[in-house]
């Protein structure tokens, strides 16, 4: 999965999706309550709320054996946008981010290459990169 978000204190969402002609895939405001998955062996009693307001725009998980392929479909319609992002940020004091989240399956990982238009794209927005790794637990096929 790779998705772009704007984040900050508190800013019309609405005016940013306007803005930049693309509907969000999610979005939450500070202060609401974040609703996590029922996990039976969890038992949490603590609400948990949002620090801040966020605008995001999401491939979702996909499979996929190259980053670059989730990279082109969030960025794609973002990259001729920088300015507006640019000007939404200054507006609002927002900041922003790409975040790549890569599970890996029996042991198998996905290619992560970044091209030069994906990082000027990242630059020229000043959008700092995070990059989650998880993997599963797979069968060795060496174990009894």
């Amino acid at each position: 999965m790779v998705y772009f978000c704007l984040y900050g204190d508190e800013f019309p969402i609405d005016y940013v999706t306007e803005k930049l002609e693309i509907e969000p895939t999610k979005t939450y405001k500070k202060g609401e309550v974040i609703v996590r998955p029922h996990n039976p062996n969890v038992i949490s009693t603590k609400t948990l709320y949002r620090k801040e307001t966020a605008w995001e725009l999401s491939t979702g998980y996909q499979e996929s054996y190259d980053v670059k392929e989730q990279m082109d479909q969030i960025l794609g319609p973002l990259k001729n946008k920088a300015a507006i992002i640019n000007q939404v940020k200054a507006k609002y004091k927002l900041e922003c981010k790409i975040f790549i989240v890569i599970i890996m399956e029996n042991g198998d990982s996905p290619g992560l290459y970044l091209d030069n238009e994906q990082i000027e794209f990242a630059s020229s927005v000043k959008a700092e990169i995070d990059i989650d790794l998880y993997a599963n637990p797979y069968e060795n096929e060496y174990d009894d």
